[in-house]
């Protein structure tokens, strides 16, 4: 008996896929739901995983063929091989491969060689299989799948375990770190027990429902072996990964940040990590039992918050009291960078006490300036120099859509200069007002994008987008804003902008970019977007020209707000030079749906809207 693997429907608007690249050859033993084969689409790139376990018996699609959706792929069978694109030589050998993995499984309990020897023969096997534990088979429990983080997401990786196998678990306390294209969030455990099975590793992606581990139930196999080739594996791998464990910790933990960011810390108060330096604690413990609790005491502060071993080194090294520190991690969870932040504020008396002597010395060369104005490393930073690290899922996501996007669109860019002189007064005359009534911070944002939305409502064009050969024209204003997180760029959006006031506009751009910094905006919140504005100027920079977010038309960028001298003509016509608040507004735009006098129509309207002032607050 056969089954037929076709490529599944991966989102409402995807009709068809190409197949990147074939996991396993003709031939080759596949259980149910190991990853067959990967697809792209203009959505997503995916695994797709067997419906059913056997023999690839044949491969129906070559690599970079692309295929609708429903198309037959592969047949996965009982049967012989049909020898697809391989050699008879090759399928002879991987059908006996085959019968030999089926013989060694029905002999499981066989001597130590003949484990080995299925060992060598299951390397080309999913890593799944090698994170799972010794104890083979888990009979009953609560499996945790992989849960729905949006409409249009179908997987999602595997990050971090953030407990290991026989650790005990509290209901919705977090058990695994997941990252997809949209998000990266913790999943919390549906019930209460101990970690019995990881069926899923780290860095694996799997489709959502998929199961990702086994909480409670019994887990089969040998007890007496498994326990002491665990332990004999664990000491070992302990004194040589636990640094390199307790960087990803934090890396993780950077991914879900939830204060805003921060200057970097001086370089002096991280000091350089060495693996050798955990080794002590390690050799001071005696037996499994002291293991475990120094495990325990590494993970748990006084107050009962999780800690790392890094974090709670760097503590020991600055002589802070981790009880004394409010984590702004998830849950609470206490990071490097609370701990850094609480010695840099410790050290701040120190280094404040010689400021007079500087002062009087003001006349002397000043040569201390230089210093201070000079970027200090953090600690993060000292430690990628001369490294390489694998890119994080959304990081990849961000470079194919950018490429993509320019491969797409015909992408100019336009720039004006505007004189936010009356802005800068009307901000300035309700800013403290504004704040005690609305509770958010009024800045120069809510007015760009009120201009932005009328001019809009004017130039539909610029409000549009490409579907094949066809222009469509929304009928409500969905404004993106770019905001800047440690994960990576992303855009949230604002929904029926054109609806809103200014004092609208600015709490929810407040809302949407603190709950995008912490990790805790939603995949739809992410989408729906029909014109976007980056504020480039955050950083500084006066200029910029910003890849257009497909399949938009167009978006502007806001430079950075600096006072310049520039001639300004009063109503009778006579020229004065004045010192004014000014800033480039810079759209880059979709040549094939907007031309170049209609961009600049477009950026006219803006700038005229703005350069008037008349805004109610």
């Amino acid at each position: 008996m056969s089954d037929r693997v076709t490529m599944p429907a991966l989102g409402e608007s995807v009709t068809e896929g190409t197949v990147t690249r074939w996991l396993k050859n003709v031939g080759d033993t596949v259980a149910v739901d190991e990853p067959l084969l990967e697809v792209s689409t203009d959505k997503v790139d995916t695994e797709i995983p067997s419906p059913v376990a056997g023999t690839l018996q044949e491969i129906l699609v070559e690599e970079d063929e692309t295929v609708p959706v429903g198309a037959d792929l592969a047949v996965v069978g009982d049967g012989e091989a049909s020898g697809g694109s391989d050699s008879s030589d090759d399928s002879a050998k991987a059908e006996d491969k085959g019968e030999e993995k089926t013989e060694e499984a029905a002999a499981e309990t066989s001597s130590e060689k003949e484990s080995k020897s299925s060992d060598d023969e299951q390397k080309s096997e999913e890593p799944k299989q090698e994170a799972a534990s010794s104890g083979g088979e888990v009979s009953g429990g609560e499996k945790v799948t992989m849960p729905a983080l949006g409409e249009s997401v179908t997987e999602g990786t595997i990050t971090r375990w953030l407990k290991a196998e026989g650790d005990d678990v509290a209901v919705d306390e977090p058990l695994l770190e997941v990252s997809t294209d949209k998000v990266d969030t913790e999943v919390p455990s549906p019930v209460a027990g101990k970690l019995t099975k990881i069926l899923v590793s780290e860095d694996e992606t799997v489709p959502v429902g998929a199961d990702l581990a086994v909480i409670g139930g019994e887990a089969g196999g040998s007890s007496d072996d498994s326990a002491e080739s665990e332990e004999k594996a664990e000491q070992p791998q302990e004194s040589v990964d636990s640094e390199k464990q307790d960087e990803a910790v934090e890396a993780a933990e950077d991914k879900s940040e939830t204060s805003e960011p921060e200057k970097a810390p001086e370089a002096k108060d991280e000091p350089k990590e060495e693996p050798k330096q955990e080794a002590p604690a390690k050799e001071s413990s005696s037996g499994d039992q002291g293991d475990k609790q120094q495990e325990a005491s590494t993970k748990v502060d006084n107050s009962g918050t999780y800690v790392t071993p890094l974090v709670r080194k760097i503590a020991a090294e600055n002589n802070i009291d981790l009880s004394s520190i409010k984590g702004t991690g998830v849950g609470g969870r206490i990071r490097k960078q609370d701990v850094l932040d609480a010695a840099k504020a410790a050290s701040a008396p120190k280094e404040e006490a010689p400021a007079p002597a500087q002062e009087s010395a003001a006349a002397a060369p000043a040569a201390s300036a230089t210093p201070q104005a000079a970027p200090q490393a953090s600690a993060e930073a000292q430690a990628k120099r001369g490294t390489t690290e694998k890119m994080s899922r959304l990081r990849k996501v961000i470079a194919q859509r950018m490429v993509e996007s320019l491969a797409t669109s015909a992408q100019l860019t336009a720039v004006v200069e505007v004189d936010m002189t009356k802005v800068a007064a009307t901000r300035a005359r309700n800013k403290e007002n504004f704040k005690s009534r609305e509770g958010v911070n009024l800045s120069y944002l809510p007015f760009i994008t009120t201009a932005v939305v009328e001019a809009l409502k004017a130039f539909p064009q610029v409000n549009s987008s490409v579907d094949g050969e066809n222009i469509v024209y929304h009928n409500a204003e969905h404004i993106g804003i770019a905001v800047d997180t440690p994960r990576g760029l992303l855009v949230p959006v604002v929904k029926d902008a054109g609806d809103l006031s200014i004092a609208g506009i600015a709490k929810k751009i407040a809302d949407l970019a603190a709950r995008t910094r912490d990790n805790k905006v939603t995949p739809d919140e992410l989408g729906g977007g029909t014109f976007t504005i980056s504020n480039i100027g955050s950083n500084g920079s006066l200029l910029d020209t910003p890849i257009i977010n497909q399949p938009q038309v167009a978006i502007l960028g806001t430079g950075a707000m600096t006072k310049r001298p520039v001639v300004v003509t009063d109503e009778f016509g006579n020229d004065s030079i004045a010192v004014r608040q000014m800033m480039y507004l810079v759209l880059t735009y979709d040549h094939r749906v907007v031309d170049g006098a209609d961009a600049g129509r477009f950026l006219s309207a803006v700038k005229a809207r703005l350069e008037e002032g008349a805004f109610e607050v």
